[in-house]
C-alpha cells in the first residue's frame, strides 16, 4: 500500500522560513552582506512558486496546446533575461537577451518535445502536468550552463585579447585562435551536470525523484523517471552550452575576423 501524501501547513512552511530569517540575522551580525540577498530570495521564492501554483492549477484545468506553449514561452524569456543578468560582460543590445535564449530554445524545447512525444507519451503530448515540470527542469539546468559558458568565454576573451589577437596576426583563422578559451567555456558549463550525474544516488537524491517518493510513488519507478530526466538534462544541457558558445565567439569577431570586445558592456 503507497503511504499518503502529507500536506503541510502554513506553520511548518511558517518555522522553515523562520529558519531562513535567522540564517540571514547571523549573516548580517557578521557583516557578510547577504542578509538582505537572503531575505529578498525567499520572499521571491514564497511569492513565485504561489503563483506559479495558482497557474499550474488553471493551466491543468484547461490543458490546451495554446496555453501550455504560452506558459513555455514565458519560462524561456524569464530564464533568457537571468542569463543575461548573470553576465560579467554582456553583449551590448537585444544580442545580451538573444543569444542565451535562442540557445535554450534550440535545445531545451527540442529536447522537450523528443521527449514527450517519444518516450514519456502522454495523452496528448502537451498534457501539461508531464509538459511544464519537464521542460522546468530543461530549462533551469540549461540555463545554468549556458549562463556559465558564456560569462567564462567572454571574460576570457577580454584576459586573453592579446594572445588571440596574436594568432589572428600570424594568420589563424577566428576559430583557433579563441579555441581554447571556448574550450574553458564549455567545460565550465558542462561540468555541474556531470558532476550531478557522477553524485546521483549517492552523494545526494534528485529533486524529482525525492519529490515522487514523498508523495508515495514507488522507489523504482521514480528511478526510472530520474534516470531519463537526468539524461534529458545532459543533453539539453550539452546543446545549449555548445550552441551557446559558439553563437558568442562568432558574435566577437566581424565579418573580417577582427576581435571585436567593443561588442561587449
Amino acid at each position: 500500500m503507497s503511504p499518503q501524501l502529507i500536506d503541510l501547513t502554513a506553520l511548518d512552511l511558517g518555522i522553515a522560513g523562520a529558519l531562513v530569517a535567522l540564517l540571514a540575522g547571523l549573516s548580517w551580525a557578521g557583516r557578510l552582506g547577504i542578509g538582505r540577498s537572503l531575505l529578498i530570495a525567499g520572499v521571491r521564492t514564497v511569492v513565485q512558486l504561489l503563483l506559479v501554483g495558482l497557474v499550474l492549477e488553471t493551466l491543468f484545468a484547461h490543458a490546451t496546446l495554446y496555453w501550455v506553449a504560452l506558459m513555455g514561452a514565458v519560462m524561456l524569456l524569464v530564464a533568457g533575461r537571468e542569463v543575461m543578468a548573470r553576465q560579467k560582460r554582456r553583449f551590448a543590445g537585444l544580442w545580451g537577451f538573444g543569444l542565451g535564449t535562442a540557445a535554450m530554445f534550440l535545445s531545451s524545447f527540442s529536447v522537450a518535445v523528443l521527449a514527450l512525444a517519444a518516450l514519456v507519451q502522454p495523452e496528448p503530448w502537451y498534457q501539461p502536468q508531464y509538459a511544464i515540470p519537464l521542460l522546468g527542469m530543461l530549462l533551469g539546468n540549461t540555463m545554468n550552463g549556458v549562463a556559465l559558458s558564456v560569462d567564462r568565454l567572454t571574460d576570457g576573451a577580454w584576459q586573453q585579447r592579446e594572445l588571440i589577437e596574436g594568432r589572428l596576426a600570424l594568420g589563424e583563422p577566428w576559430t583557433a585562435a579563441i579555441e581554447p578559451v571556448r574550450y574553458d567555456a564549455t567545460r565550465s558549463g558542462m561540468i555541474p551536470i556531470i558532476n550531478a550525474m557522477a553524485a546521483a544516488g549517492i552523494v545526494s537524491l534528485p529533486g524529482m525523484m525525492t519529490g515522487q517518493i514523498l508523495a508515495g510513488t514507488p522507489p523504482l519507478a521514480a528511478v526510472k523517471y530520474q534516470i531519463l530526466i537526468m539524461f534529458l538534462i545532459t543533453v539539453g544541457t550539452g546543446f545549449g552550452t555548445l550552441a551557446a558558445v559558439w553563437l558568442a565567439a562568432r558574435r566577437l569577431f566581424d565579418e573580417r575576423e577582427r576581435l571585436r570586445l567593443d561588442r561587449l558592456t
